[in-house]
């Protein structure tokens, strides 16, 4: 018997299954913030990951993220989703240092070999980051999901935020996008004219280096991209961080045959980007000559996204310069071609 494909068991793919950022935003809004002063950073801004200090010198930066099969591949599912967990903390200016699986499986329907690839996947990304997979979670599921909670630590100086953004800072970008259309034709058996062979290759790549490169170049503020856009990102960046931010639309990276795939007669878009542009929409100036495969580009529910880098001119700052921010309304949008 053949290996069931994974993305036919699950309703949605990667970080395309988050909920809503807009439904997300409201529900978090009802919770108390905590009444702790060694909590650096809580969920109040939308960054990705918390911060607790322990000492003047040391604080913990603690992450979760898990998702249903992006891939069919066992392994590549594996990495990818060790890989998109640990960049939270790199997001953050900081180093991971444990992981613990989150599994959600049914060994009834689809066995342990199938399961021991994802965890093999994941196991192999964490040993290439140094980090140490010391234990798990697991629940019986239909619908599989793969993912980590992870601790880091960062030094409260160092530590980098999505709200200390300074006017007239360039905004960088270290990894193409548009994972999501790649694994969307995947998941939907379109041809996808090698993109999601590039797509995984992109999707599996450690975010560290550039995180350090990063820290060396002084950013002033940093997330990463995944399941709200780029754009979906960038706005809480900026919101957070007072400003407006400017896009220029035709700078930003896509990767390998996704612009063809979202030039197609029916172009193979995630439900959860359709979800990002109707949150964004308001939030957005569109320039007229901005093509309609450009914004939805912009829009797209990437998995194990690149670093987003707000720096300063000149500064060394790793990946393509796709923007800046401006003195404006807070996370407001302004998108040229």
């Amino acid at each position: 018997m053949s290996a069931p494909r994974l993305t036919a068991l699950s309703h949605g793919a990667g970080c395309a299954c988050k909920l809503p950022a807009s439904e997300l935003h409201a529900l978090l809004e009802d919770l108390p913030p905590p009444d702790d002063d060694a909590v650096l950073v809580g969920a109040e801004t939308a960054d990705d990951a918390a911060v607790y200090r322990l000492a003047d010198d040391l604080a913990l930066v603690s992450t979760a993220d898990f998702f249903t099969p992006i891939v069919d591949d066992p392994y590549d599912f594996g990495r990818i989703a060790a890989a998109n967990a640990l960049s939270d903390v790199y997001a953050m200016g900081g180093r991971p240092v444990t992981a613990l699986n989150l599994v959600a499986w049914s060994l009834e329907s689809l066995g342990g070999e199938l399961l021991r690839a994802v965890l093999r996947g994941g196991a192999e990304i964490a040993r290439e980051a140094g980090v140490a997979v010391v234990g798990g979670h697991s629940i019986d599921d239909p619908e599989p999901k793969f993912g980590m909670a992870v601790t880091g630590t960062v030094h409260p100086e160092r530590l980098v935020r999505n709200s200390t953004a300074r006017a007239g800072d360039d905004l960088f970008l270290s990894k193409p996008v548009g994972g999501g259309v790649a694994t969307t034709a995947l998941k939907r058996g379109a041809s996808s004219n090698g993109a999601a062979v590039a797509a995984v290759e992109v999707m599996t790549r450690l975010n560290r280096d550039d995180a350090g490169a990063a820290l060396s170049a002084g950013a002033s503020a940093m997330t990463d991209v995944s399941g709200f856009g780029l754009l979906g990102h960038l706005h809480e960046l900026a919101l957070a961080s007072g400003l407006t931010a400017e896009v220029e639309a035709g700078a930003v990276p896509a990767i390998d045959g996704v612009l063809d795939l979202l030039r197609s007669p029916v172009p193979p878009i995630a439900g959860g980007s359709r979800c990002n542009r109707e949150w964004l929409e308001p939030q957005v100036d569109w320039a007229e000559g901005v093509g309609e495969e450009l914004r939805w580009l912009l829009c797209d529910a990437m998995t194990s996204g690149g670093l987003l880098v707000a720096a300063a001119p000149g500064s060394g700052a790793p990946g393509v310069r796709i923007g800046r921010l401006v003195e404006g309304a807070p996370g407001r949008l302004r998108v040229a071609p």
